[in-house]
């Protein structure tokens, strides 16, 4: 996995509303390229280009502009970038796309150097490494972490119904009664939540949902995929030629250049969860410990 790839698959999804529909794309921008995925949740397209691709195209949307390649893709990071942490100004650029075939085309309209500035992003289908890589793997890895989570946000519960009851057993009571709340029982509580939250949980939409609430816990993921993908690569595992793992080491993650968005930390998943059985209450036990007679020089 090259530079681009690798930035790429570390970048949050953006949503996007143009005149047309709404995508969800992803960009990563260096000074020796770009790599760029979009989406409409039906198919996904991909375009990566290096400086030849972008001189030759320069050359044939802006006549009157003479730049280096580096030039333009500054330009090109600028505009996108507040477009995709929707911090974007008004009238800035001007987007807009055309399917043509199976293919899309992004259209960019801005200025630079105070002359009209012309972008064609040509995007073809996404590879099925490509989908697996950006939506099925880290979307599966995020179902995973958000399942534990949901575990361990359990046993707390019933850690705090035993403190509570321990409590009770004490002679405390409540000061407001609107307080006092049943034990914690997970199952009542997981058809409760599919019968009435489930619906909207699921609501996809044209997937700002997605893009508003979840993308630093994708970002988390996929670094977490890279991560494991790199000591695997360092032990020498055959498997990680066949996987989505990077080439990368870790001096490069900490050394890119500048990225559309800041990362976040990896998030670790426990292994194994503690299991906790069923049925009543009981209230917790303090054990006595018997001391021991300590010896040393100051005794």
């Amino acid at each position: 996995m090259d530079e681009l790839e690798q930035g790429l698959l570390m970048q949050p999804w953006a949503w996007l509303q143009l005149a047309e529909n709404s995508l969800l794309v992803k960009a990563y921008i260096t000074k020796q390229g770009y790599a760029l995925l979009v989406s409409d949740l039906q198919q996904v397209w991909h375009e990566q280009v290096d400086t030849s691709v972008i001189s030759q195209r320069a050359k044939e949307l802006n006549k009157r502009l003479t730049a280096p390649p580096a030039a333009f893709l500054s330009h090109l990071n600028d505009l996108l970038c507040p477009l995709l942490k929707d911090t974007a100004g008004p009238g800035k650029a001007t987007f807009s796309c055309d399917r043509v075939a199976e293919a899309l085309i992004l259209r960019v309209r801005s200025e630079l150097s105070g002359l009209p500035f012309y972008w064609n992003f040509h995007c073809i289908l996404a590879s099925p490494l490509l989908v697996s890589q950006h939506l099925i793997r880290p979307l599966m890895g995020m179902s995973l972490a958000l399942q534990c989570q949901v575990r361990d946000l359990a046993m707390l519960l019933r850690k705090k119904d035993l403190e509570l009851q321990d409590y009770q057993e004490s002679g405390a009571t409540l000061s407001r009664d609107r307080l006092k709340t049943e034990p914690f029982e997970e199952n009542s509580f997981l058809e409760q939540f599919m019968v009435e939250k489930l619906p909207e949980a699921c609501s996809v939409g044209d997937g700002r949902p997605f893009v508003t609430n979840l993308q630093s816990l994708y970002m988390a993921v996929t670094r977490q995929e890279i991560q494991v993908g790199q000591k695997l690569q360092g032990t020498g595992d055959p498997q990680t030629s066949s996987s989505a793992s990077s080439q990368g080491t870790d001096s490069q993650l900490l050394n890119q250049p500048e990225e559309l968005i800041s990362s976040v930390p990896s998030l670790s998943v426990p292994e194994k969860e503690p299991t906790v059985t069923s049925g009543p209450v009981q209230r917790p036990q303090l054990l006595k410990v018997k001391r021991k007679k300590l010896s040393g020089l100051f005794i």
